[in-house]
Formats: C-alpha cells, sequence, structure tokens
C-alpha cells in the first residue's frame, strides 16, 4: 500500500505551486490600490465623525445677559504652606 512519488506528478505540482504564487502576485498587484482606496475613505469618514463630535463638545452655548459660568473648577484641596523648617547645610571636605 506504499505509494511512489512520480516525477511527473512533482512537476505538476511544482508548476501548480508556481502558477497560483504568480496569479495572487497578480490579482494582488490589480486590487491592492482599490483596497488601499477603501481604507483611506473609511479612516477618514471615522476621523471626520469624531472631529465633528469634538467640535460639538466644544462650541460655546448662548449665554443670556447676566448669566455667570465657571470655566475652570477650583483645587479641591488646600495646599498645606507649613510643611517643615528650611535648614541650611555646609558642605564638609
Amino acid at each position: 500500500m506504499l505509494q511512489q512519488a512520480s516525477a511527473t506528478g512533482l512537476v505538476k505540482m511544482i508548476l501548480i505551486i508556481l502558477l497560483i504564487y504568480f496569479g495572487v502576485k497578480i490579482l494582488a498587484r490589480l486590487f491592492a490600490p482599490l483596497l488601499i482606496k477603501f481604507v483611506a475613505k473609511k479612516a477618514e469618514k471615522t476621523f471626520g465623525d469624531q472631529f465633528g463630535a469634538f467640535q460639538k463638545q466644544n462650541t460655546p452655548k448662548p449665554k443670556k445677559e447676566g448669566e455667570i459660568s465657571i470655566d475652570k473648577i477650583p483645587n479641591s484641596k488646600p495646599s498645606n504652606k507649613n510643611v517643615g523648617e528650611y535648614v541650611d547645610y555646609e558642605e564638609i571636605e
């Protein structure tokens, strides 16, 4: 039940592999620009949507006359100025 490889079978297999390799190579050259264009358009749309959402967030809302708004929230913790005593030092040679 042991089968042996023939020379014609080996040549046929090598030719099929080369045909597939060059076929894929040619098809990649034809379809790569279309694929890159598609990916670029999709990325442009995604970034445009994100930029539009960012613009909507940062647009100032119309304020009524006399209305007060606070843009910056102050720190909730007061800083402790009394952290210790400053000690002079001298270098010893």
